[in-house]
């Protein structure tokens, strides 16, 4: 019998790899969408196109079908204040998140693993801990941390399967071009003038497939119902050196320093500390920056 499996944002970078995945894999695959994207049609795989804020359509679906996995990636990173934008914000993220699990049938469900963000931890010092008090410092990570808390607490006074994956920076080849690795590779590849920030700030940078087994080990673990983990390299580095390996893989391209102010309350150092999901859960990243970069750099030269 083939496992299902629900893909919650299944059109955006990380979730479109976790569908490929899981089509390997022989899951039968189910996606939900915000947006609805071209898609091929494709054995074992069914694409839903819906807002999960929406309480009637999450009613109507989860009532059709069932599934033992579902991984929720829905909503989009927005550093917007309160005032700009917060209910969009707080709907996708924490409505959304409450629709799924409350209509969701529990009968076949092994594991509820919700992708949350390193945000959580605000200004807190880095190395991050799972055990930090969360400091949210815009409505997106209120509304990420908000979920967190959610989870947990039904984890243990109702048993609900759910497990929080806090991933870091993710990169490589198929990101949206509005990312910030992709941008410095396009700039380098043009050789054109372009704007970024002073670079001072330090960053961890997680390649994608290595996030894609983190997510597969953890949603398969009977040892992680109501944890959290944080996945990244587990080595920190400044985002202007970042840029200076880029361009020199590249051989070109002109990067203007501090040309973007970097954001109210931005925290400088933002890293994680991996060692929980190394001990607990047996994943390690695999893939060093530098060939992470010659990678996702060969395919935007060939794109």
């Amino acid at each position: 019998m083939k496992k299902n499996i629900l893909i919650i944002g299944g059109s955006g970078y990380i979730g479109a790899k976790l569908i490929d995945f899981y089509l390997k894999k022989k899951f039968k695959v189910f996606s939900i969408s915000k947006n609805k994207k071209p898609y091929k049609k494709i054995k074992n795989l069914k694409n839903f196109y819906f807002d999960i804020s929406d309480k009637k359509k999450c009613k109507i679906f989860f009532k059709k079908y069932m599934f033992h996995y579902v991984i929720n990636l829905a909503g989009y990173v927005d550093h917007r204040s309160f005032y700009v934008k917060n209910n969009n914000i707080i709907e996708s993220h924490f409505i959304g998140t409450l629709n799924t699990v409350y209509y969701l049938n529990k009968k076949l469900l092994k594991k509820y693993l919700y992708i949350g963000s390193s945000d959580e931890y605000g200004s807190n010092k880095s190395p991050q801990l799972e055990t930090y008090r969360e400091m949210p410092i815009s409505t997106y990570s209120f509304s990420k941390t908000a979920s967190t808390h959610f989870l947990q607490m039904i984890s243990k006074s109702e048993n609900f399967p759910s497990t929080i994956i806090r991933i870091f920076l993710t990169y490589g080849p198929g990101q949206k071009q509005n990312r910030f690795i992709p941008q410095i590779i396009r700039g380098c590849i043009k050789n054109i003038n372009f704007e970024t920030s002073s670079g001072i700030q330090i960053r961890d940078f997680c390649y994608i497939d290595d996030v894609i087994r983190a997510i597969n080990l953890t949603l398969l673990s009977k040892k992680s119902y109501g944890k959290i983990y944080n996945v990244g390299s587990g080595k920190p580095i400044r985002i202007k050196s970042v840029v200076k390996i880029i361009k020199s893989l590249v051989g070109k391209g002109n990067p203007i320093y501090g040309s973007f102010k970097l954001r109210k309350n931005e925290n400088i150092k933002l890293f994680p500390s991996i060692n929980k999901i190394i001990k607990e859960i047996g994943w390690r990243p695999k893939v060093k920056l530098y060939d992470g970069l010659l990678k996702t750099i060969e395919y935007y030269k060939n794109k």
